[in-house]
């Protein structure tokens, strides 16, 4: 099995589409005002954006970043407002922080190998 697409649901796509354009994702469908869809750069995973009301909050999306600090600088150059800064954290991964224009929780983060094999993972004969 192989995760395709997450799709978010967002009220103003023309905000979701700058906003996710600007972090960059390239789009490949563009149905708005009710739908549009991303290729992320690298992977070949989409994601995509549902016209919908919302309260945000409830949704984290975590994107992965070869070179975290110099993707966060890239970006604070074009003009997005981090919530927090590029910091190491106790689970071995490190972490910046944005919310989008529908205030879904947006995380940039360099993982390495911790990503699918830190310390504390479980061992495969546990999933048996």
């Amino acid at each position: 099995m192989r995760l395709n697409q997450v799709t978010v649901t967002m009220p103003d796509l023309d905000a979701g589409w700058a906003f996710y354009g600007t972090l960059g994702l390239q789009p490949i469908v563009d149905a708005r005002p009710h739908y549009v869809r991303f290729v992320c750069p690298d992977g070949g995973s989409s994601f995509s954006l549902h016209q919908g009301e919302t309260t945000g909050g409830g949704t984290t999306v975590y994107f992965e970043c070869d070179d975290l600090d110099l993707t966060v600088s890239r970006l604070i150059e074009a003009g997005i407002l981090f919530a927090s800064s590029p910091a190491d954290k106790s689970w071995l991964w490190r972490e910046a922080e944005v919310f989008d224009p529908a205030g879904n929780r947006i995380v940039l983060y360099f993982a390495g190998t911790n990503r699918l094999d830190p310390p504390w993972r479980v061992p495969a004969t546990a999933a048996q």
